[in-house]
């Protein structure tokens, strides 16, 4: 575990004065499920403390370096922090390497595996939080995650696509926007939904993901991004 700690601290450019913390950032309740004569703490609680960091973290930086009204900054804020937001960063830091789980969460993906890569990351705030105060977990969200805030803002990805085309639609056509599902493949735990968008019965775009209303912001997404580029 020693190996591991070494590695992972590398990663983040951090290492942990007491590193316990990390065992119950890398520990998945499902794994005690299936060890439950280890005398470990998994990593939920943790998870709750790193949210309230995350979120005043982000919410104390957008207050400081924009004069925009709350919902802006809500919308900006909610945007960074999202599940799939962070999930990304925990990939691209590759926390998911050093979680241990039950054999059936370590093979799960799409959605679930998402969800997990984004607690596990709260976690892991959670405990730079505890090991430093707010210094660590400071610069580690401003590194990792307030850094995309610009792309967000820029290709207005904090808005919600499905409620922006349809106001769009409705404007400019008098009708509200349709969405269908095209195809879904892949097994249970792990599928793909295909969607598309539809006004007057005229295809606007389509779009994919792990839920039904995931396909479907992704292809308001598309038909925004062709609309706007008209």
């Amino acid at each position: 575990m020693v190996k591991a700690h070494q590695d992972f601290e590398k990663n983040i450019g951090y290492s942990f004065k007491d590193p316990q913390l990390l065992d119950v950032v890398f520990t998945h309740r499902s794994y005690l499920n299936e060890h439950r004569g280890l005398k470990l703490e998994h990593n939920e609680r943790m998870e709750f403390l790193g949210d309230a960091v995350l979120e005043l973290v982000v919410t104390e930086y957008l207050y400081k370096h924009y004069p925009n009204p709350e919902g802006e900054l809500t919308s900006w804020r909610s945007a960074l922090v999202r599940g799939t937001s962070l999930s990304a960063v925990a990939g691209k830091i590759g926390l998911g390497k050093y979680l241990k789980m039950s054999r059936g969460e370590a093979k799960s993906s799409g959605k679930s595996r998402s969800l997990i890569l984004a607690n596990a990351l709260e976690a892991l705030i959670g405990a730079l939080f505890l090991d430093s105060g707010l210094v660590a977990p400071e610069k580690f969200i401003k590194k990792y995650i307030i850094k995309d805030l610009e792309n967000i803002i820029s290709q207005g990805l904090y808005r919600d696509a499905k409620s922006a085309l349809q106001e769009i639609i409705q404007e400019r056509e008098g009708t509200t926007p349709v969405y269908k599902i095209i195809s879904e493949t892949g097994p249970d735990h792990n599928k793909i939904f295909v969607s598309a968008v539809m006004a007057r019965e005229r295809e606007l775009a389509r779009g994919e993901g792990s839920s039904k209303q995931a396909a479907e912001q992704e292809a308001a997404r598309h038909a925004l991004i062709i609309i706007e580029s008209d």
